[in-house]
């Protein structure tokens, strides 16, 4: 029998922010599942130089006084195509202005605060540029908290934000029955399609004339896979489409994507150990969707 994973209840999500260059499709996503789930949005902003020089008070009553959210909203309405405003009105969103590290702030906030789901952009002044090293990676190791790492996507799609198609990353892994669980639950809680995913190694070699398809190795590896996943869907009793690939496991696995149309990929990339763990971080830079990893 497969363990038994908790019903899907995000009931109050950790969302990091940069000032004053916030990510936008991180805040609309995280405001689309904040109404869903009914959930609590806590914002949260670690102090940098950057943002002390955008004008966010270095200590004392100022700080006191000053509202992070007020002010990402007023920088925001510039545009009146995005406004952040009405996607907001509603849910509760409260905001907390820490110093020091941000990777510590992150995990140690979403202890604290007991979040369900960490949403954290994936590009920016801070995130970006520790994206493969620092802050990501080390969120990603640190909490046990799921962490959602929102895609940049075209201002154009900013208010279209919806979940219609869950592609979910297999690797048979200690964590393949979890993140499965996640899924299938997302899907089911928008009405979404459901596909399982699963990477073999590559089945090519090289011989005269270039690269060759061992037909013989890649029958193998294929009716492995969809045997193994027959009996995962059996054993977890889900039903869904299933997508097996070859090769290097981000470039297909956003090829995958694409193909599937999906609106978000589920995976369970931690803790150490199989192929998308080895992968993980480059599976998100790859994606044009957002990544869960569970």
């Amino acid at each position: 029998m497969y363990e038994e994973y908790a019903m899907l209840n995000i009931k109050k999500i950790l969302l990091p922010v940069d000032f004053p260059d916030t990510s936008l499709p991180v805040i609309f996503q995280a405001a689309a599942l904040a109404r869903h789930f009914r959930s609590e949005i806590v914002m949260l902003h670690v102090m940098t130089a950057q943002s002390h020089a955008a004008g966010v008070p270095d200590d004392g009553p100022e700080l006191a006084r000053w509202d992070l959210l007020s002010e990402i909203i007023r920088t925001t309405d510039k545009n009146p195509q995005h406004l952040l405003r009405p996607e907001l009105d509603g849910l509760t969103v409260s905001s907390l202005l820490l110093q020091g590290d941000p990777a510590h702030a992150i995990v140690e906030t979403a202890q604290q605060e007991k979040a369900d789901l960490i949403m954290m952009p994936s590009h920016g002044p801070t995130f970006d540029r520790f994206l493969l090293g620092s802050v990501t990676a080390k969120v990603l190791n640190w909490t046990e908290c799921p962490v959602w790492t929102g895609a940049h996507v075209e201002e154009s799609s900013l208010n279209t934000f919806a979940i219609d198609n869950v592609l979910c990353a297999v690797d048979f892994g200690l964590r393949t029955d979890q993140a499965v669980s996640w899924a299938s639950q997302m899907a089911a809680e928008f009405g979404a399609r459901l596909t399982l995913a699963h990477i073999t190694g590559g089945v090519e070699f090289w011989g005269p004339g270039g690269s060759n398809v061992n037909q013989e190795w890649k029958e193998a590896l294929v009716g492995d896979a969809s045997r193994r996943i027959a009996e995962l869907q059996q054993r977890m009793g889900i039903h869904s489409e299933v997508f097996i690939g070859s090769g290097e496991a981000p470039k297909v696995l956003s090829q995958a994507a694409k193909q599937t149309n999906a609106d978000v990929m589920v995976t369970g990339c931690y803790p150490y150990g199989g192929h998308l763990r080895t992968n993980g971080y480059a599976i998100i830079c790859a994606a044009q969707i957002p990544v869960l990893n569970v």
